[in-house]
């Protein structure tokens, strides 16, 4: 079974899916990782080159369609980016037999994990002021608005809001098994 995870950024799609991966037995892919390496470059060097989020969006599909077809016969977890239920996305994800799940959180738990990378995709420790915090608070807003109507085409709808990530976590495996038992491996007693 092939799992794709849809959320804006920050609402802790990578962390989610790499326990999910892990409790399933699967392998885990972070798209954004998966298109730096077929790109051999990072994501905001890619976006600068191309200019437009279309553009990018259709050359970064190329690394999703390398990932399914190396993939095919793997089960495993993969965190999409935050459009990746848009255009050149979605058509790759239409021929894969897959389960897609956005995940909706508060922009203020959002908020708390947000975090920065430099132009080579490598983290940077950043304290926000009061200001940052409002001005991130409106981006996330705008950003959850924005890609809710592509989130809206995800096979589910799961709100973490107010979980830890054991219970975010468990609650995506609970809807996987209530749906679809027969597919994943069997719980250890």
């Amino acid at each position: 079974m092939q799992i794709f995870l849809v959320g804006v950024s920050c609402v802790g799609k990578t962390t989610l899916g790499k326990r999910l991966a892990a409790r399933l037995g699967y392998a885990f892919f972070d798209l954004d990782t998966e298109i730096e390496h077929y790109f051999g470059t990072s994501i905001e060097r890619l976006k600068a080159a191309l200019l437009t989020e279309y553009t990018f969006r259709q050359k970064a599909a190329l690394a999703l369609k390398h990932l399914v077809r190396q993939q095919e016969k793997t089960p495993y977890v993969v965190a999409l980016s935050p459009s990746g239920l848009m255009d050149h996305y979605a058509r790759v994800l239409k021929q894969v037999a897959c389960v897609t799940i956005a995940l909706h959180d508060r922009p203020e738990n959002i908020l708390a994990r947000i975090t920065f990378y430099d132009r080579d995709s490598q983290p940077i420790h950043k304290v926000l002021s009061a200001v940052e915090k409002a001005y991130y608070l409106r981006e996330i807003t705008a950003d959850i608005q924005y890609f809710g109507q592509s989130h809206k085409k995800a096979h589910w709808q799961v709100d973490i809001a107010g979980l830890g990530i054991e219970a975010r976590v468990a609650k995506i495996e609970a809807l996987l098994r209530e749906q679809y038992a027969d597919m994943l491996p069997s719980v250890e007693e």
